[in-house]
């Protein structure tokens, strides 16, 4: 009997040790999130300079932090029909998945960066109602040369 339990075990360790690395390792993977921004016709710099302003310093102070690993924005280069139209894309590759999902509170921070809160405020309103649509879009690599 004792033998037959210590097979057993031996077994599910051989079994969960290859389950529990691939666990570990996609822990500690990149996790990439873009967020796509379409702003109202005409709001497009407007918007920019507000973001470059208020929370593109938010997102440098995360990356100093090591929350983050990089943080870059993209516009299209052409138009594209109004329903597919976004105006930018800023994609942040966190450290790993359950730092992007972990609830992190930038109120100290925002509150160190900006101490005019009221401006700041005002500016964060102003950015929001300028845009048309705001999406986060967590996304994962395909390998390609995989089954």
């Amino acid at each position: 009997m004792f033998a037959l339990a210590a097979a057993l075990l031996a077994g599910h360790q051989l079994w969960s040790a290859p389950q529990n690395a691939r666990a570990a390792e996609t822990k500690e993977q990149p996790y990439v999130i873009e967020y796509y921004y379409k702003a109202k016709w005409g709001h497009a710099d407007e918007f920019l300079t507000l973001f470059k302003k208020n929370h593109y310093p938010v997102l440098k102070k995360e990356m100093e932090l090591g929350r983050m690993l990089k943080v870059t924005m993209a516009t299209p280069r052409y138009h594209a029909t109004e329903d597919g139209r976004w105006d930018f894309r800023v994609t942040i590759v966190f450290k790993n998945a359950a730092i992007a999902n972990d609830n992190f509170d930038s109120a100290a921070l925002i509150r160190q960066l900006f101490p005019d809160q009221d401006t700041y405020k005002k500016e964060e309103q102003r950015r929001f109602e300028i845009l048309d649509s705001h999406s986060d879009v967590p996304i994962k690599d395909v390998d390609l040369e995989g089954k």
